[in-house]
């Protein structure tokens, strides 16, 4: 009996200390979770890309019925010239908040052909104004909006095109002068972006191109200068683009 006495106290000493001891020991900490980080598309960078589309130009012609020395100008009538598209395009942007700036050159290959019979009728015979632009380039700068991957940019600046022109017989075909030149003008456009990974992006853009009217002189087969011409132009662009550029997501603070 003695024993068992001893046994029961010495197991309710034991679970005291035991409580005691659990008592004693602090509290887990409560630690909090860490916020989610988003990635945020970075318009920072260089690009390069090419492009693909379709345009038209509209040309005014008024024809020199006086001389070369005293020119008179008679409306011959207009036509639009249009066609297929194909080029590439490089510049840099850097972005600022949402607020994207940019600058970039554009080179293109042209196809914008078109004709139109003259209202000037010559002895007897029709004859026909015909155009061309084989090539055109833009230097323009940027500014834009961003949400995210997603750019909505308008563009200005300078805008250059390689233009051909002729005066020829209706019935045959065969020119009787012709003219080309390289004229400057200017150009605004708008073009919406999106970055579907982190270095390529595709693009839809419109552009105008304000070619203002310049008097050309047209010679023939031999090289005389036979006429005076004086044609007013204006050109409109819409291509899909696709960009490679270097650089990447970053990640947004908070």
């Amino acid at each position: 009996m003695k024993k068992l006495l001893l046994a029961s106290v010495a197991l309710a000493v034991l679970g005291s200390a035991t409580s005691a001891s659990a008592a004693d020991l602090a509290a887990r900490p409560y630690t909090k979770a860490p916020p989610i980080i988003a990635a945020v598309y970075d318009w920072t960078g260089f690009y390069i890309g090419g492009n693909g589309g379709w345009g038209t130009s509209r040309k005014c012609w008024d024809s020199n019925i006086g001389t070369l020395a005293a020119p008179v100008f008679s409306p011959e009538g207009c036509h639009d010239a249009s066609g297929g598209t194909a080029g590439g395009q490089i510049g840099y942007r850097w972005q600022s908040a949402a607020w994207v700036f940019g600058l970039e050159a554009q080179g293109n290959w042209a196809d914008f052909h078109g004709s139109t019979t003259s209202t000037l009728i010559g002895t007897g015979t029709r004859i026909g104004d015909r155009s061309k632009i084989e090539a055109f380039g833009l230097f323009t700068g940027q500014i834009g909006y961003a949400w995210n991957n997603t750019l909505l940019y308008v563009k200005g600046g300078a805008a250059v095109t390689s233009d051909k022109y002729e005066h020829y017989f209706t019935g045959t075909g065969a020119v009787i002068n012709s003219s080309k030149e390289t004229r400057w003008g200017g150009t605004v456009g708008v073009g919406l972006e999106y970055g579907f990974t982190p270095n390529w992006t595709f693009a839809v853009e419109y552009d105008h191109l304000f070619m203002g009217n310049r008097t050309l002189d047209f010679t023939n087969a031999a090289g005389v200068v036979t006429d005076n011409t004086r044609i007013s132009q204006d050109v409109d662009v819409v291509t899909a683009r696709i960009n490679y550029k270097w650089g990447g997501p970053v990640i947004a603070k908070y």
